[in-house]
């Protein structure tokens, strides 16, 4: 049986967890970290994870990049895995996350999602297929209340596009200040912000009088919620390193 803490616990994305969680034999929520401290008569809430009543096996984060450096700090102390689902984070951050792996498992992913994954697998190959012959643009929706734009899921789709063409293109974000044609190398990303839109993402390839679209629509959160826990349990007794979604498709 797997212990499992979840930061941003008392979160719309804590409570799926916690939900999806107490459906499973495998694993068990043990206490969660939430600056909002309210009890939920399940578990202990405590503001941070050095307040954790006992050692989980693993912590999942969907909390606040604000949040890394307290998460880190207990993660690296303790030797605790954790998985990180949060997005928004800076370079440096992205950084951090990366050197702890060194020392502890970290599952490490901007989209928990099996089907998004699968997505810029597909993409990986069209592009292979593709580069330097068509145009690439990248559509991203999400709800009025997302506040990182573009979407974490956007740019890994981007770089998992980019990867195959040996990093040549670059992005483009902003299009309206730009007074000239496209440029060959360069992906173009959008975000679109609007009432409860969970996630959608299309990866455009325009070429000469064709275009393939590539496309992926999450209906609810509970799609990346199962995901997060199914890494959780992956990850709990691996050893040291930064691990992704591929690792668990591999897994399986």
């Amino acid at each position: 049986m797997v212990k499992a803490a979840i930061t941003g616990a008392n979160g719309k994305m804590g409570r799926v967890i916690a939900n999806i969680i107490e459906g499973r034999e495998d694993c068990m929520v043990i206490a969660g970290v939430d600056l909002n401290t309210a009890e939920n008569g399940r578990f202990p809430i405590v503001s941070e994870p050095a307040l954790l009543p006992e050692k989980p096996d693993v912590i999942i984060d969907f909390s606040h990049p604000s949040a890394l450096d307290k998460l880190l700090e207990y993660c690296l102390e303790t030797g605790t895995a954790v998985v990180i689902a949060t997005t928004g984070y800076s370079e440096e951050q992205t950084a951090q996350i990366k050197k702890a792996a060194e020392q502890i498992p970290v599952f490490f992913s901007f989209n928990m999602s099996l089907g998004i994954n699968l997505l810029a697998n597909l993409a990986k190959t069209a592009a292979k297929l593709l580069g330097g012959q068509f145009d690439i643009e990248i559509v991203e929706k999400h709800h009025n209340q997302k506040i990182d734009a573009p979407s974490g899921t956007a740019i890994m789709l981007g770089n998992a596009i980019n990867g195959v063409l040996e990093d040549k293109y670059h992005y483009v974000y902003d299009r309206h200040s730009r007074r000239m044609k496209r440029e060959k190398y360069e992906i173009g990303m959008h975000a679109i912000r609007g009432g409860t839109i969970v996630g959608e993402h299309d990866i455009i390839f325009a070429g000469r009088d064709e275009v393939i679209t590539l496309s992926h629509s999450a209906a609810s959160k509970e799609v990346f919620a199962v995901g997060a826990v199914n890494a959780a349990v992956f990850l709990s007794g691996q050893g040291a390193g930064l691990y992704d979604m591929s690792a668990l498709i591999d897994a399986n």
